[in-house]
């Protein structure tokens, strides 16, 4: 949570709805990482009979080359190599995708049955982590800890939602912004991850400092080290503990 205790916190008493994570991947994403891997294995099948039809055709083509017409067959040749360059170039493209989609969503499978929550609630915290420039195992750990993945989550400082933002923080991060939006499960993981990303930078990349900016504030942090001090209160430790686990 952003600057208050993270000891305690309330919850107005309206469960999240946790649907089964294995009756959403046999009925939904599982269905979606399937077709990705066929159809990285079909783009690998095409591209194996695309090489194999050209390898063909090449050297059928250079068998005519020798021929008294070879000039006009050497052109050809030339021609159908260039198209089997570009057509494989396309399969490489699409493989690429194919691989880094499958990579995304056996991630947000591995969360999700870590944390045992929904797979659309750990598809939004990879995301937005990913968006946001924070590793997810980080991101993971970091909103078990504030809400335990409760997106009604109120502390008793006031911090809302997932990631316990405090309103003064998201004023910051977004002017305007209205205390009620920051229920709002993908607006409050952007408006977290992004200050926590602000206090990597702040505190040039130190992970701990950045955490305990996050939960503390960094004025409070700042003024602790100025006096000599050790700002460590437990939650760093506690953040960076339940990521290894």
């Amino acid at each position: 949570m952003m600057p208050g205790g993270f000891w305690r916190w309330e919850y107005d008493g309206s469960n999240d709805r946790r649907a089964s994570t294995l009756h959403q991947w046999e009925h939904g994403t599982v269905t979606t990482a399937q077709r990705f891997r066929s159809r990285a294995w079909k783009a690998v099948r095409v591209s194996a009979k695309v090489i194999a039809v050209g390898a063909i055709a090449f050297v059928a083509g250079a068998a005519v080359a020798a021929g008294p017409d070879s000039a006009i067959a050497n052109a050809q040749l030339r021609g159908q190599l260039g198209r089997l360059e570009s057509t494989l170039q396309a399969r490489e493209g699409e493989l690429a995708l194919a691989r880094l989609e499958m990579k995304r969503l056996q991630a947000i499978v591995r969360y999700s049955d870590k944390y045992d929550i929904p797979a659309d609630l750990a598809a939004a915290i990879y995301d937005a982590a990913r968006a946001e420039g924070i590793d997810p195992a980080l991101a993971f750990s970091l909103v078990r800890v504030e809400s335990e993945f409760r997106s009604r989550a109120v502390s008793s400082m006031g911090a809302v939602g997932l990631t316990q933002v405090m309103p003064s923080t998201a004023q910051i991060l977004q002017p305007g912004i209205e205390r009620a939006q920051l229920f709002d499960r993908d607006t409050n993981l952007r408006l977290g991850f992004r200050y926590l990303n602000e206090m990597l930078r702040q505190y040039k990349g130190d992970l701990r400092l950045a955490l305990l900016a996050y939960n503390r504030g960094p004025g409070r942090v700042d003024e602790i080290l100025r006096g000599g001090g050790d700002p460590s209160n437990g939650y760093a430790s506690k953040v960076l503990g339940r990521q290894s686990e």
